[in-house]
């Protein structure tokens, strides 16, 4: 279509998925910062009162059951929970975390693979969203000024758990304005909805790109008119619920594979980290303006078993090329992938709230495979 609407949402850090995600890899971190090789596959699910805590990790130095559980009351505190039913204090914790099976550890011990499955990476030049698309873009950095505001005190009656959702009105697949925007955030009872929404619309005029604006009567701020019971009381959360949300916000393919609670031997996470630096360092570079590429692996093999990339057109260099320059420069082996981007190290617990993608590389190698730093080799395509 030439003139279409697409929509996509975002969650906030207070959302019950979104706070087992930010403890699964809270605990990755911790893990990591014990042994640089830990296997981590950790399940949370959060719920009124009660934290539990499932799956299988490996490490050469112990981590103690005190440790583990002062890290996950401290997630909990950081995210802002100290409302009757879900307290940092309060909340029970269940660890029922187990050793990893060894018949996985054969193939991740010898440099393959630790499962099988597909992994994708997008990258879209829209302008001023990270060569993200931007409907999903919007939603992340909207609801991280709504936490920003509550965390400075700003905006007292917001509490953690929210949602957000844009509609971007396209011409010829650019981006040219915002039919509407949904925001439900949780609040304090006290609140009322025109306080809440004048807060919405503050933060929505700051993260809108230059020259768009939208009517106040297409932004709807709790459309049900109440938001009090919020968080784990108000809904059960289980890592790896919001798949999309971590991603491309519906806009690109995904493998099914969640990322949080799992350390980068798992090429869930790290093919698809790989997908994306790859897929972003090409847009960068000019050599199109949309690209998808897919990796596939086999468990406990090395190589991947397929390389596919699309760049729907957009392409100044054949796809053949592109592909050939890759397979030329760039080790796609797990560990070639994990040394690339140095992802051996503590540094997840950030990416599990306000996307995977479309962040800033950070100076203690948090999202490292935002970086452009394979221009040159693209460029010479």
């Amino acid at each position: 279509m030439k003139d279409y609407l697409f929509a996509s949402e975002s969650v906030s850090a207070g959302h019950p998925d979104k706070v087992a995600d930010q403890i699964s890899d809270a605990l990755v971190d911790l893990f990591l910062s014990k042994d640089s090789q830990a296997r981590c596959a950790i399940e949370t699910l959060v719920t009124v009162d009660k934290v539990v805590l499932a799956g299988e990790v490996s490490s050469l130095s112990p981590v103690s059951n005190e440790e583990i559980e002062h890290i996950v009351r401290q997630e909990i505190k950081k995210i802002g929970y100290t409302q009757k039913g879900f307290h940092f204090e309060t909340v029970s914790v269940l660890n029922l975390l187990h050793t990893q099976s060894r018949d996985i550890a054969l193939g991740v011990d010898t440099g393959g693979a630790g499962d099988q499955g597909i992994m994708f990476g997008y990258a879209v030049n829209e302008g001023a969203s990270e060569y993200m698309p931007m409907p999903l873009y919007l939603s992340h950095r909207l609801l991280e000024e709504l936490t920003h505001l509550r965390q400075k005190g700003k905006a007292p009656f917001l509490l953690p758990d929210g949602k957000s959702q844009f509609v971007i009105r396209y011409n010829e697949d650019t981006p040219v304005g915002v039919d509407s925007v949904v925001v439900s955030n949780q609040h304090t009872k006290e609140a009322s909805l025109d306080e809440i929404k004048a807060v919405v619309l503050k933060a929505l005029k700051s993260v809108l790109p230059k020259g768009w604006s939208l009517p106040e009567n297409k932004v709807y701020v709790n459309p049900t008119g109440r938001f009090v019971i919020g968080g784990p009381v108000g809904d059960t959360g289980l890592t790896g619920r919001k798949i999309i949300v971590d991603t491309y916000g519906g806009a690109a393919p995904h493998g099914g594979g969640a990322f949080s609670g799992k350390d980068p031997s798992k090429v869930d996470r790290s093919a698809a980290y790989m997908t994306r630096y790859l897929a972003k360092n090409i847009v960068a570079s000019s050599l199109a303006d949309k690209c998808l590429i897919e990796l596939s692996y086999a468990i406990g093999m090395k190589e991947p078993l397929s390389l596919y990339l699309d760049t729907f057109g957009t392409g100044r260099v054949s796809e053949e090329k592109i592909i050939k320059t890759i397979q030329e420069n760039i080790d796609l082996t797990p560990n070639g992938i994990r040394e690339k981007l140095s992802l051996n190290r503590p540094i997840y617990e950030k990416t599990a709230s306000f996307g995977h993608f479309g962040r800033k590389a950070l100076e203690d190698g948090s999202f490292s495979w935002e970086k452009l730093d394979l221009m040159d080799i693209f460029q010479k395509c």
